[in-house]
This record gives C-alpha cells, structure tokens and sequence, in this order.
C-alpha cells in the first residue's frame, strides 16, 4: 500500500496501524517513499480484508491511497530504499542506476537471481563502473554461486570448459559481451551456447555488443540493467572495443 498524506495530524499513523491491527493485518515493512508517499508492504492471509481496507481508508480525508496491490519487485525495493528505481518510459524493461545507488541496484539483483528458470539480464555501463563487483555481490545476496564464463575484472578470461560443478543450473553465469563475441574461439562458443540453453540465470555485460554480434537479439532479455557514474554520462563502446580488434 502506497498513500499520499495531506495533513499529518498527531497519531495518525497510529489510527491506520490500530485499523489494520483490528483487520489482522500485518505491516512487513513501513517507509517514506521519495519524500512525498508512504509506503507499506502488507501481509494477510485474506485478500477480502485488503478490499475492505481500501474501502474504508477512502473515507479518510487526511491521506489519498494512491496503491494498494499485490506488491511488485520494483515496490518492495521502493519502501526497503525509500525511492522507486528509474525505469525508461517506452522501455519497461531497461531499469537505470548510478554508482552511488550501488546498494539498490545489489539488492535488485539478489531479488531477481533469487528467482529459478531461465532468464538472461543485460547490463550496460562503461568501465569500472561497477558493473561486474555488482553482479557478485547481487549472487551473495540471493545466496548462490557465480561463475565466470568470460571476464575482464582480473586478467582476460575465456573459458572453452567448465566443470561439472561450475555447470549447475543454480549458478549466476557472468558473461563479458564483447570477449565472448570478439575474443572467443569455437570451443568458448560451443560453451556459450550450452549455457545460454540452460534454465538459468545469465548476466550478459555489454549487451548490446553480445547482440551485434551473435545470434541473440534484444527480445532475448527480461531485463536491461544501465550503471552510470553519473545520471548523464553517455554509454559508449567506441573507447573500449577498439583495442579487442586489434588481436
């Protein structure tokens, strides 16, 4: 439940707490949203008690219930954080952050790759932005191992093989774009393909590069995640793909 507050009179949070106390309604979590809204997630085991709710606070002259509905990933992280992640407006897929909203943009990531079954999550920025050290902390978060099918955060990495442990479908598969397209060789896209068939969760970094040059287009992606160091900074690959054509 999301709700504006018109007048923030005296014990007015405690008149809506006793009203969903006496309706054996829980409050999960409680915060201000973006300094304009509060936020609650609330748990029943009655959905007719939230429809019933929703009637009576409309009779409430002090607050405007501007949501109340079965709680989606993006409003969990609103009243965790306090703010609604930036979503582009034709795009509602592509979801965008900046390196000092690291923390929101981890625990995103945990709550996605928390979920099972196949699903491939592009992730655009440019260099040492953070992009990779998310991806890990996002994989400890939601409890999982992640393995490197190709890389750049150590040395080059391009791997033809992996064990039998590293190719379990509970993994986080970390995939650079550009050395997989560029710098790859038969048996790395042998692998490639194995893994992308798989019913797991991968993490394609450079994505629009993975796309230009492999047999994957965008309809792919559940989700594009962008990381900026800035909110303005532009995204782009000509400074750092040059040097991979060289080889």
């Amino acid at each position: 439940m999301e709700y504006k507050i018109h007048k923030n009179r005296p014990g007015l949070l405690g008149d809506i707490a006793s009203l969903l106390g006496m309706l054996e309604v829980n409050i999960v979590t409680i915060n201000g949203v973006e300094n304009r809204t509060r936020g609650m997630l609330l748990q029943t085991n009655d959905e007719e008690k939230i429809e019933i709710l929703g009637r009576m606070l409309q009779k409430v002259d002090n607050i405007t219930v501007l949501k109340l509905r079965e709680p989606k990933l993006v409003d969990i992280l609103a009243v965790r954080h306090g703010r609604y992640i930036e979503r582009d407006s034709d795009d509602r897929k592509t979801f965008r952050f900046t390196r000092d909203e690291l923390g929101l943009l981890v625990d995103f990531l945990g709550e996605v790759f928390k979920r099972d079954g196949n699903q491939i999550i592009g992730l655009r920025g440019m260099p040492r932005v953070g992009k990779t050290e998310s991806i890990i902390a996002g994989s400890v978060c939601s409890n999982k191992r992640w393995t490197f099918v190709s890389s750049t955060l150590l040395r080059q990495t391009v791997r033809s093989q992996l064990s039998e442990e590293e190719m379990n479908p509970n993994n986080i598969f970390i995939i650079d774009g550009i050395v997989s397209t560029v710098r790859s060789n038969e048996k790395h896209h042998a692998l490639l393909q194995e893994i992308m068939a798989m019913p797991s969760t991968k993490v394609i970094e450079h994505p629009d590069m993975f796309i230009k040059e492999s047999e994957y287009d965008y309809s792919a992606f559940d989700y594009i995640i962008e990381l900026r160091n800035t909110p303005d900074e532009e995204i782009s690959y000509d400074l750092f793909t040059s040097g991979f054509h060289e080889f």
